[in-house]
């Protein structure tokens, strides 16, 4: 079994998966729960926060009838930190190993960063051997010098620290903490995509977090502040409505593009207090949030340019996260950034499809598509280690069984010694 937990600014989504015999994933339980501890990604009340994940985790138990014991959880937030990095090692055989490696990472992390930032990430680019470049598994080829370019994603150490507090008191295990859009790319983005060069937006209620990729790679990392949670407040000011209200009229009646909503659509807006509700259009209502949402595409553009990546996705912009589901959303985008935008729903897990097809599950589907490749890959060392502790264990148990009756003898005739000395 493998638990995502995405700890949201606006729900706490927990999935429970279980990886098939074929290595794919099957989802057996799904908990959700409301967020009030979190803002912009980041725990600003502790006791909030432990309910909402106590509530959405007892929930996944109930369905997927198993007792949970450990998360992998996202993390995201205006504290993350990103920047590529290079290494360059000497091959000590001639041939390169896992633990040259390892040392070419370790290279490529030597770069200083903030005393209150936490590394979270280092993730491989691509290598280089000699002269030879663009390899992306390099064990076993022959060389030199041995290069790496990486990707390194840090945190605010302290903003880290208080969601694993959070997940540690409602007495549960950390089995990592993934960054959101890199979750979101593991359940959105095709292969293809990938190597063709896309960015991946998840527009979720706190945060608008961005992700590029290249070559198959991770280039780039990014977080905008502005999301849901925006628009909510826009139709509140605007309308005049109380902010629960106002998300309500967000979800079912609000449109990202006012040519896409029909002046004759009368909605009830609720006012403040006793006074009577009033009566908008639809279309009026769409004006409100269609600047908002041009704004978020246009810090996101921003940061693209900024960053050296705009003309470098031919595949375009791939969207998701529960604020990507209002209607026009896509529309907007393609004219904002004047490129190909699709809206992706999780496709990489089996199991409850007509829930988890939907973008607000993108960073908990990812979470579970993460979190069984990892223990893929740790596999291998937990079965060496499970056989050296069995042969210890095994020689531990002889060694008793043939030194019982000796050093039961042994302290029998100490004991005596004793006993005779002192009479």
């Amino acid at each position: 079994m493998i638990v995502g937990l995405d700890v949201g600014t606006s729900k706490v989504i927990c999935l429970v998966g279980e990886v098939l015999a074929d290595g794919s994933l099957e989802i057996v339980g799904i908990g959700s729960h409301s967020s009030k501890g979190m803002k912009r990604g980041v725990v600003i009340n502790i006791e909030s926060t432990v309910q909402s994940i106590q509530r959405a985790v007892e929930e996944a138990e109930l369905m997927a009838g198993c007792n949970i014991h450990s998360v992998y959880v996202s993390v995201a937030g205006s504290h993350i930190r990103s920047l590529n990095s290079h290494g360059i090692v000497a091959v000590k055989n001639g041939e390169v190993q896992k633990e040259d490696v390892d040392r070419v990472i370790d290279a490529a992390q030597a770069v200083p960063i903030s005393s209150d930032q936490r590394v979270l990430h280092i993730l491989p680019q691509e290598y280089h051997i000699d002269s030879q470049e663009g390899i992306k598994d390099p064990l076993g080829m022959s060389g030199v010098r041995l290069e790496a370019n990486v990707h390194m994603i840090s945190g605010a150490a302290n903003a880290v620290m208080n969601v694993e507090k959070c997940i540690k008191r409602c007495g549960l295990g950390v089995d990592g903490v993934i960054l959101s859009q890199l979750a979101s790319s593991e359940s959105s983005l095709s292969e293809d995509e990938k190597e063709l060069g896309v960015c991946l937006v998840d527009i979720g209620a706190g945060t608008s977090d961005i992700a590029v990729w290249l070559d198959g790679a991770l280039h780039h990392t990014a977080v905008v502040p502005v999301a849901g949670d925006q628009v909510t407040n826009d139709i509140s000011m605007a309308l005049r409505t109380p902010t629960q209200h106002a998300e309500e009229i967000k979800v079912k009646y609000a449109c990202a593009m006012s040519s896409l909503a029909t002046v004759d659509q009368a909605i009830q807006v609720p006012s403040v207090g006793d006074r009577q509700p009033r009566t908008i259009s639809r279309h009026a209502l769409a004006e409100v949030v269609e600047a908002r949402y041009e704004e978020i595409y246009s810090l996101i553009q921003d940061e693209l340019r900024r960053s050296g990546y705009a003309e470098r996705i031919p595949a375009g912009i791939v969207i998701t996260g529960g604020t990507s589901l209002m209607e026009g959303a896509a529309e907007l985008a393609e004219r904002v950034f004047d490129m190909p935008v699709r809206l992706s729903v999780p496709d990489c897990a089996k199991g409850m499809s007509d829930i988890v097809d939907n973008p607000i599950y993108s960073t908990s589907v990812g979470l579970l598509a993460y979190g069984s490749k990892e223990a893929e890959t740790a596999e291998p060392s937990k079965q060496v280690m499970s056989k050296t502790q069995n042969k210890r264990d095994t020689s531990l148990l002889a060694a008793k069984e043939t030194g019982s009756s000796f050093s039961a003898a042994k302290v029998w005739h100490n004991v005596k010694h004793w006993f005779q000395s002192y009479m």
